[in-house]
């Protein structure tokens, strides 16, 4: 255990110190902690951790912002993502990003003490709530995405960001009929009732999905 290095970051001073006074008592090797992203992403780049225990909710930079900036420099550090988000375009997120891990705050530190020996040794860990996310939210809605076509899928984005089908047509060149067309073979596709802007609802919810 001795042999795994982290960096851990959190932007509540007592929650960070919590984390950090447990993984001592596990005897892992802590080589800094920082309280926003910036200083994450700083030590992280300059330490090289074997891992980066991340909150994703962080001044100046996100969780998420902070690996991406890591993948961006070809760090090999491993990312595991700490938080309260149990929504699936987080999750969706962290796993499209390929993190290691992501665990819930209010769940027993035993869970991120087998998810950091997982990660060490090149195995994600996700916890069980965000596993029933992923199999029952997020891999469902991405097997019905693939059933959609280029064009539809450029579409459903445009309604995700609240545009009208006048606007949509008009951004492709396309007239308003088939516009709605499209609309309704998604609708379709998607399994979706028929009921009053299912669609835009479908879209904003389900954003992350389709970007």
């Amino acid at each position: 255990m001795n042999n795994i290095t982290l960096v851990v970051a959190d932007d509540h001073p007592l929650l960070l110190d919590g984390l950090v006074n447990k993984l001592n008592e596990y005897n892992y090797k802590i080589l800094a902690t920082a309280e926003n992203g910036a200083r994450a992403l700083e030590m992280i780049i300059s330490l090289k951790p074997t891992i980066a225990i991340l909150d994703e909710e962080m001044p100046l930079l996100t969780g998420f912002e902070v690996i991406n900036k890591c993948k961006e420099k070809d760090i090999d550090t491993k990312f595991i993502i700490l938080t309260s988000h149990k929504e699936k375009a987080f999750i969706y997120k962290a796993k499209k990003l390929n993190i290691s891990g992501y665990i819930i705050k209010d769940e027993p530190f035993k869970e991120v003490h087998n998810c950091i020996q997982s990660v060490s040794k090149g195995e994600p860990y996700f916890s069980a709530i965000v596993k029933t996310v992923l199999d029952d939210e997020v891999s469902p809605q991405l097997q019905k995405m693939k059933l959609l076509s280029p064009s539809e899928r450029t579409i459903i984005r445009l309604v995700g960001q609240g545009k009208s089908s006048k606007e949509i047509g008009e951004f492709l060149t396309l007239s308003y009929r088939t516009i709605e067309k499209h609309r309704s073979n998604i609708i379709d596709k998607l399994g979706l009732t028929k009921e009053k802007d299912i669609l835009s609802i479908w879209a904003k919810e389900n954003l992350e999905l389709v970007l």
